[in-house]
């Protein structure tokens, strides 16, 4: 490698590369060259003059002034001079903030935590509906075990007459840093504060009722609304109404859970409704008029058209399910006809039945010895 080679060069970009381009191959080579990662003995000479070019090229001034004087417009500086990323610290990057950018697409500023209490749990609550409710939707009361505010200190988790104190060990940030050095400067380690757990304040006095936790135990009851048309399996969420945080933390978010009854005899399919019925064979080949069940409330009349087949199915469209989202788009109900052929005959019946045949040209077998002998 020569300490001459263009800037636009050693990272792999044109010289109308925005800054979003720049940046890109920078994060790119520095993965590849960075000694930590690669033991060529090349790679650290090859990590500076990357180095070098990405501080010139994503300066907007600094590249501006190479465009039109080369090196002698920037100083000529080489990586491992002050400008580089061992002189001053991690001056060479403009700071810890360049290179967490560099290598994890952020800024170090922007690991900062704002200290606030921690959020509430997410509960989750099993409902049972019947059939007719989910296909319709319902209202429904449901009462459940919850950690709410306490009342006596107003979620503060103070006793009467006291309030949170800064937390000492963080001085109210709610976080703690450490520093360690390394070959790129120092690198900046940010993490919850242990001893406020993020909240940057401390109890010194906590309230009898809630032991400075903020909240009580209590049960409460909430009405829910079924959406006409869920099914099984559906989660229904409800945000806030969850258990609150500690010491004034927000809420998190209640979710019930759907479970559906089966129905005595129709099936679902998503938005379809299905219903099997039986017919004698008398019944399908002259045809006649049945009630099937719906959701509705009550039956609705079907024709069986003379000569009906096995497995014919008979469409009731609007009579369905409530598509979920689009209430006024319904599916159908479908009737799908069994034919039930009887296994036992008596005389008279099976004398008609062979006279049929026989009108028909269908061969059949006779009675056995069991009918001849009446038994």
């Amino acid at each position: 490698m020569t300490a001459e080679r263009d800037f636009y060069e050693v990272l792999g970009v044109d010289r109308t590369a925005g800054d979003a381009d720049i940046k890109r191959a920078f994060r790119k080579l520095a993965q590849q060259w960075h000694p930590d990662v690669n033991t060529d003995p090349a790679a650290q000479e090859r990590f500076k003059e990357v180095n070098e070019a990405y501080q010139v090229l994503s300066d907007p001034q600094r590249r501006q002034a190479y465009d039109m004087f080369g090196r002698a417009g920037v100083g000529g500086g080489s990586a491992g001079g002050p400008g580089g990323p061992f002189g001053g610290g991690a001056a060479g990057f403009g700071g810890f903030g360049d290179i967490f950018d560099a290598f994890f697409g952020g800024s170090a500023a922007g690991a900062a935590r704002r200290a606030r209490p921690s959020q509430g749990s997410d509960l989750r609550y099993d409902l049972r509906i019947s059939f007719e409710e989910a296909v319709l939707g319902a209202e429904k009361e449901i009462e459940f075990p919850v950690l709410g505010r306490c009342d006596t200190c107003a979620g503060s988790g103070a006793k009467a007459g006291s309030t949170p104190v800064q937390c000492p060990q963080c001085n109210g940030r709610g976080e703690v840093r450490s520093v360690r050095q390394t070959m790129l400067g120092q690198m900046v380690n940010v993490a919850a504060c242990p001893r406020c757990r993020g909240e940057g304040k401390v109890v010194e006095n906590p309230c009898e009722d809630c032991k400075g936790e903020g909240r009580t135990e209590r049960r409460r009851s909430l009405r829910v609304s079924i959406p006409a048309g869920i099914d099984e399996g559906h989660q229904i969420r409800l945000t806030n109404e969850g258990e609150v945080g500690p010491r004034g933390g927000a809420p998190g978010s209640l979710y019930v859970a759907i479970h559906v009854a089966d129905h005595p005899t129709l099936t679902r399919e998503g938005t379809e409704l299905f219903y099997e019925v039986d017919l004698s064979i008398a019944q399908a080949a002259l045809g006649t008029r049945l009630h099937v069940p719906t959701v509705d409330g009550e039956d609705a009349e079907v024709e069986i058209k003379p000569g009906t087949q096995p497995g014919t199915e008979i469409k009731l469209r609007g009579r369905g399910v409530p598509h979920l989202r689009r209430h006024s788009v319904r599916g159908d109900l479908h009737v799908i006809t069994n034919v039930r052929v009887p296994t036992k005959l008596s005389k008279r019946q099976r004398e008609l039945l062979e006279a049929f045949a026989k009108e028909a040209g269908e061969p059949v077998s006779g009675p056995g010895l069991r009918e001849k002998l009446g038994l």
